[in-house]
């Protein structure tokens, strides 16, 4: 289970892991398995724990007072999810975090990951690179809601995360892609056309 995660640090930092560092990744992750529709943070909790999913997949999600779900991210295999303002901050938690198949992650603490930071060049190097990333998915995430239309939504969406497509029902895409089931499928049906 530790091997996803450690091909992983040493992919998204370009260096090989030292075995004092994986003893130290060890000692900070502790392993969770958890069921198909199981949460992994629940709207008013506090976020305690960063998933890194080795298998199985995650929807972050928030329920407006009319009872209608918008999907903020999805979570797929060597992915991270957490709610990363109530975990820093400590503060009840406006999303969920939904397992969508039976899934096994590797979680670990604020203040473990800190620790390990320290202790792992490896670790640091990752964490510094996805704070890169994050930032650049979620100005294009922002970009595309302001500024792209239903269609181009749609299809910078299945360029960018195809796996998307397979992995998730089509409602759902539609959530995250703030459209309605009905103009995903009217979309999804046109460019079958072409």
């Amino acid at each position: 289970m530790y091997d996803a995660l450690f091909n992983h640090l040493e992919f998204k930092s370009g260096e090989k892991l030292t075995d004092n560092e994986r003893d130290a990744i060890m000692a900070a992750f502790d392993r969770k398995r958890m069921r198909k529709r199981q949460y992994f943070l629940q709207e008013g909790d506090v976020c305690k724990y960063t998933g890194f999913i080795v298998k199985g997949s995650a929807r972050m999600f928030t329920v407006n007072e009319k009872g209608h779900e918008h999907i903020i991210r999805f979570g797929l295999e060597s992915w991270w999810m957490s709610d990363h303002e109530s975990l820093v901050n400590l503060a009840p938690s406006p999303y969920y975090i939904e397992m969508l198949e039976d899934s096994e992650l590797l979680v670990i603490s604020l203040p473990n990951a800190l620790e390990l930071r320290n202790k792992s060049r490896c670790f640091d190097l990752t964490i510094k690179a996805l704070d890169k990333f994050q930032t650049i998915a979620m100005q294009k995430r922002i970009h595309a809601a302001i500024g792209m239309s239903a269609e181009e939504k749609y299809w910078d969406l299945s360029h960018t995360y195809p796996e998307f497509l397979e992995r998730f029902p089509m409602n759902m895409i539609a959530s995250y892609l703030g459209l309605s089931p009905e103009t995903l499928s009217r979309i999804r049906k046109n460019g079958l056309r072409k």
